[in-house]
């Protein structure tokens, strides 16, 4: 493979470190490029046979089209989530893969450490500590034993979450469009609708792909179906929260608290240093002016695990592409709609 060329968009340090380590084993000509992908950016693919793309690059049907007019033979995703993919307009045009289970551990164990630092307040007690403040008035929580943790998708990252919160003796209550009656009961959880998840959970925290059946599917009647004073996770998609509804939630205290790894208009922000300026989003500002809010940048995937799995699945899925096998993570309009992969061969 040395002599395909692959271009970043969206580059960190860290994507060049573990990427170049991963590329040992394959010996690809890597470039990074640190602008997002976007209509002003999708032309510098000329020349690459290769584009890897990040959750806040811009996929729409105009980037496609530049990207094909390129030359350009295949799109990397090196996340799990394609939602910024028109991927309806790439099928039979252009192949796009992605990495669809790099490390659920550490997206769930990330949710932990957000429902932990909201109850226990670790986060308000370390500055406070820092400060010579040793009162320990407004830290109160409560005990996660015998509480209600309502998990929406069990996909890799739901389950291994559920692990988690049943080692501290929490009842589980989940939620996906497909059951499984084996795990159910191996691991003593109970499958409910989402209006009884909503009603009966102390905590509810989200894992679903962003579809159009699951967008704003937090708004102002699901969170007036919860419990008063629920606490909300989401390390899954931004779009899955309408934002406006829950700030209106937190409002009037029907929310207790919310732990927040993504944004729907994230792109604007995460991952960048906004410190020295102001932040023009008024949605966002609003949130982080709640002292019961707790907002990461999209960094439930970042341990070194996750990021070696990363670079080495995205690179594994150039190479099979380049030598014609069969694309496991790739991402296809058509098979959304007929499973065609169950019959290991490329779509198109």
């Amino acid at each position: 493979m040395e002599n395909k060329k692959i271009l970043f968009f969206d580059t960190k340090p860290y994507d060049k470190r573990f990427f170049d380590q991963a590329n040992k084993l394959f010996g690809f000509k890597i470039e990074y490029f640190n602008e997002h992908l976007n209509n002003n950016t999708a032309m510098f693919s000329k020349g690459y046979d290769v584009v890897c793309a990040f959750v806040n690059d811009d996929l729409n049907k105009q980037v496609l089209e530049q990207l094909m007019k390129n030359k350009v033979a295949l799109i990397a995703m090196r996340c799990a989530g394609y939602n910024n993919v028109d991927i309806k307009f790439s099928y039979g045009k252009i192949h796009v893969v992605r990495v669809p289970g790099y490390s659920p551990h550490a997206v769930a164990e990330h949710a932990v450490a957000l429902i932990l630092s909201l109850n226990r307040k670790t986060h308000k007690a370390y500055y406070r500590i820092r400060d010579g403040n040793f009162s320990i008035n407004g830290l109160i929580g409560f005990d996660l034993y015998g509480k209600t943790a309502g998990v929406i998708g069990v996909g890799k990252i739901g389950r291994c979450l559920i692990d988690i919160l049943k080692g501290f003796g929490m009842r589980v209550l989940v939620y996906d469009i497909a059951t499984d009656d084996k795990f159910a009961q191996e691991k003593d959880i109970k499958y409910v609708s989402l209006e009884e998840l909503y009603s009966q959970s102390d905590v509810i925290s989200l894992h679903s792909p962003l579809t159009r059946e699951t967008h704003h599917m937090i708004n102002a009647k699901s969170i007036s179906l919860m419990k008063d004073g629920v606490m909300l996770i989401n390390t899954g998609r931004g779009g899955l929260v309408n934002t406006q509804d829950l700030i209106q939630g937190l409002k009037n205290n029907k929310i207790g608290c919310a732990g927040l790894d993504v944004y729907e208009e994230e792109s604007e922000y995460f991952f960048e240093d906004f410190s020295n300026e102001v932040i023009n989003d008024d949605v966002l500002a609003r949130l982080l002016v709640f002292p019961n809010v707790l907002v990461t940048s999209h960094q439930a995937f970042f341990t070194k695990e996750a990021l070696a799995s990363i670079a080495h699945t995205t690179l594994l899925n150039i190479t099979n592409y380049f030598k014609n096998e069969y694309l496991e993570n790739e991402i296809c309009y058509k098979c959304e709609k007929e499973c065609l992969k169950k019959q290991k061969k490329r779509c198109f």
